[in-house]
C-alpha cells in the first residue's frame, strides 16, 4: 500500500481512486476497519435524556449520525444491490429515511439499459446539488462511464464493490471524493461480487433477491450493461443456498433468482442453471415459492428437459422471462443475439407442451438500426402466434459506447410508430379471461399500489388480487378467480378453506436489517470487548 500525504482542505475537490489512498502509515487499514466495524455490537438506548445531549455536542462531520435516502433505478439484481447497501449503512448507525429533502446524504442507484434511466439518474444528482445535498452514486452507469462530466467530482462504489458501502459513505460525509470500481477476485478468477451474507434491509420482508451471477457470455450491440457488469461470474452453490435458507429464517416466504443472464449460470464454475435449482428446492419451506428471473435462449436450450421438470415442481413458478427482442434472424444478427428465431420458438414451444399453462414472458426492441418493415412484421406476427401475457416493449434508444449506436438509425418517427403499433396489438387481447370460474392456490406478498388489495401470485406467476385482509399477508391461500383484467385478476377466499402460513419463522419488521441477530450472536461469542452504539433504523 503506498503512504499517502496529509490530506489538506482542496483534497476534497480531487477524486481519489481508492480509499487505500487516503491513509497514513499509522492508519487502519481499510480491512481493519470493515473488522473493526464488525465489533460493534447495537443496543437500543434507554437513556433519552442522555441521547439527547449526546446528539447536541455532536460534530455534524461524523460518520453515522446523517439521515441518508436512497434511490434505485432498474431491475431486480439492483434492487438487491440497494437492499444490501442499506443494510450496511443501517447497521453502520446511519438513518435510512424516505424523504429525500431531510437527508442529508443522497445514495443513487443507477441503471444504464435506457436513456431514461439514466436522464433521471442525472436530473437527480443536479436536484441533490441544488439542495446542498452530498451525493454519493452506484449502479451500472458510474461503473461503465465513471468519467461523465456530470459525475465529476462525485463518489461512486463499483457493482462489484457494494460491500465497502461504508466506507466511502463515511469519507462523503468528510467532503471527500472516493471511488471504488474494481473487480473483486479470487485467485485470479473473477468472482461474482460482494459476500451474500452481508446486511441488508428487504423492500420486501416477504421476498428475498438472490443474485447467482453478474455478468453474462454475450456481447449484444446494443447493450450497456455489459460495458458494467463484465463476464459472468457465478456464486457457488453452496453459498447461495446458504443465502436461501437465512432468508427463510427470518420469514421470507418468496425467492426471487436474479442476474443478467440466470441461463448461463455456472458456466464458469463448472456447473448450471439445473443443478443450482435442485438444491435450492431443498431449502424452500412448503408453501413458498422460488420464482427464476431472466434467461437468454442460447443457454436455456441445452437444458429444457430439467427446466420443464423444475418449473412443475409445486414450490416453482411455472414462469420464465426468455427476451427475445426481434422475430427478424437479420436484426438478431445484428444485435449478436447467438440464436435465431426457430430457437426461441423451440424454447417456447417445448415448455408449453411439457409445463401446461406455464408463463412465457418476453422482450421485445422496436426500430433497432437496420430494422426493415418485413422485420417488423415477422415480430408482430411472433406476438400474434403467442399472445404473450407479460411483454415489455422498448424503444430503441442507442447507447453511448456500444456498436449499435454507431449503426444507421431508423428514423425516430418510425421507431415511434413502431412502438405504438405492437403496444396496441398486445393490448388488444386479454389472456387471462379462460381463467374466470378457476379455483386456485395463491400466495400473498405485497399490496397494491392503490392500498385495495393485497397482490398474491398463482402457481403461474400470474397476478391475482385478494381482499385485504391482514390474515392473509404472507400466506398461501385458496380463492375462486371471479374477474379478469389485462394485467390482474380477482379473486375471492374460497368458503372454508384456511390461510397456510409457509413462512417457518415470523418475518422481519419493514426496514429491519437481515443477518443482524446472527451477526450480534457470532459477535458475543468471540469479542472480549464491546463498543455499545445506537442504530437509527
Amino acid at each position: 500500500m503506498r503512504l499517502a500525504s496529509p490530506i489538506m482542505p482542496s483534497a476534497c475537490d480531487s477524486p481519489i481512486e481508492d480509499i487505500e489512498d487516503m491513509v497514513s502509515f499509522n492508519d487502519p487499514t481499510p480491512h481493519e476497519r470493515q473488522s473493526s466495524r464488525k465489533s460493534i455490537i447495537p443496543r437500543s438506548r434507554k437513556n433519552k435524556e442522555l441521547l439527547s445531549n449526546e446528539e447536541l455536542q455532536a460534530d455534524s462531520l461524523i460518520p453515522g449520525t446523517q439521515k441518508i435516502w436512497m434511490k434505485t433505478w432498474g431491475c431486480s439484481h439492483n434492487n438487491s444491490d440497494g437492499e444490501y447497501m442499506a443494510g450496511q449503512l443501517a447497521s453502520s448507525g446511519y438513518k435510512m429515511t424516505d424523504d429525500p429533502t431531510e437527508a442529508d446524504l443522497w445514495l443513487l442507484n443507477s441503471c444504464t439499459v435506457k436513456n431514461p434511466a439514466e436522464d433521471h439518474f442525472r436530473n437527480s444528482i443536479k436536484k441533490a446539488q441544488e439542495q446542498q445535498k452530498k451525493v454519493v452514486v452506484a449502479g451500472c452507469v458510474p461503473q461503465a462511464q465513471p468519467r461523465m462530466d456530470y459525475l465529476k467530482g462525485l463518489s461512486i462504489i463499483g457493482v462489484q464493490q457494494i460491500d465497502r458501502v461504508v466506507e466511502v459513505v463515511d469519507e462523503a460525509v468528510k467532503g471527500h471524493s472516493v471511488r471504488l470500481l474494481g473487480q473483486k477476485k479470487d485467485g485470479g478468477r473473477r468472482l461474482g461480487g460482494a459476500r451474500l451474507d452481508l446486511p441488508k434491509i428487504r423492500k420486501n420482508p416477504l421476498i428475498e433477491i438472490i443474485s447467482i451471477n453478474t455478468g453474462c457470455l454475450n456481447a449484444c450491440t446494443y447493450c450497456k450493461t455489459k460495458h458494467a457488469r463484465g463476464d459472468l461470474a457465478s456464486y457457488p452453490i453452496e453459498e447461495l443456498a446458504e443465502r436461501a435458507r437465512q432468508s427463510f429464517q427470518e420469514g421470507v416466504c418468496e425467492i426471487w433468482l436474479t442476474s443478467e443472464d440466470t441461463g448461463a449460470y455456472g458456466r464458469d464454475i463448472g456447473t448450471d442453471l439445473p443443478t443450482l435449482l435442485w438444491r435450492l428446492v431443498e431449502e424452500i419451506p412448503e408453501g413458498a415459492m422460488l420464482r427464476l428471473g431472466m434467461t437468454n435462449p442460447p443457454y436455456i436450450l441445452e437444458h429444457l428437459e430439467e427446466m420443464a421438470k423444475i418449473l412443475n415442481h409445486p414450490r416453482v413458478y411455472a414462469f420464465l422471462h426468455v427476451p427475445v427482442q426481434s422475430a427478424s434472424d437479420s436484426v438478431l444478427m445484428d444485435m449478436k443475439r447467438e440464436y435465431c428465431i426457430d430457437d426461441f420458438r423451440r424454447v417456447v414451444d417445448f415448455l408449453k407442451e411439457r409445463v401446461p399453462g406455464v408463463t412465457i414472458a418476453t422482450d421485445i426492441i422496436c426500430g433497432f438500426p437496420g430494422e426493415t418493415e418485413e422485420d417488423f412484421q415477422a415480430t408482430v406476427d411472433l406476438v400474434k402466434c403467442y399472445r404473450f401475457p407479460s411483454l415489455f416493449i422498448n424503444q430503441f434508444y442507442p447507447r453511448p459506447g456500444t456498436p449499435a449506436a454507431k449503426m444507421e438509425q431508423v428514423p425516430a418517427h418510425v421507431k415511434k410508430q413502431r412502438t405504438k403499433e405492437l403496444s396496441q396489438l398486445f393490448h388488444s387481447y386479454n389472456p387471462y379471461d379462460h381463467k374466470v370460474g378457476e379455483r386456485q392456490n395463491v400466495l400473498v406478498t405485497e399490496e397494491s399500489f392503490d392500498a385495495q388489495y393485497y397482490v398474491a401470485h398463482n402457481k403461474f406467476y400470474e397476478q391475482v388480487l385478494v381482499p385485504k385482509r391482514s390474515e392473509f399477508k404472507g400466506k398461501m391461500i385458496e380463492v375462486d378467480i371471479y374477474e379478469a383484467g389485462k394485467h390482474f385478476l380477482k379473486g375471492r377466499p374460497a368458503e372454508d378453506s384456511k390461510p397456510f402460513t409457509p413462512s417457518i419463522a415470523a418475518p422481519l419488521e419493514k426496514g429491519a436489517v437481515s443477518g443482524l441477530m446472527q451477526v450480534i450472536s457470532h459477535r458475543h461469542t468471540h469479542l472480549k470487548v464491546c463498543i455499545w452504539v445506537h442504530l437509527n433504523i
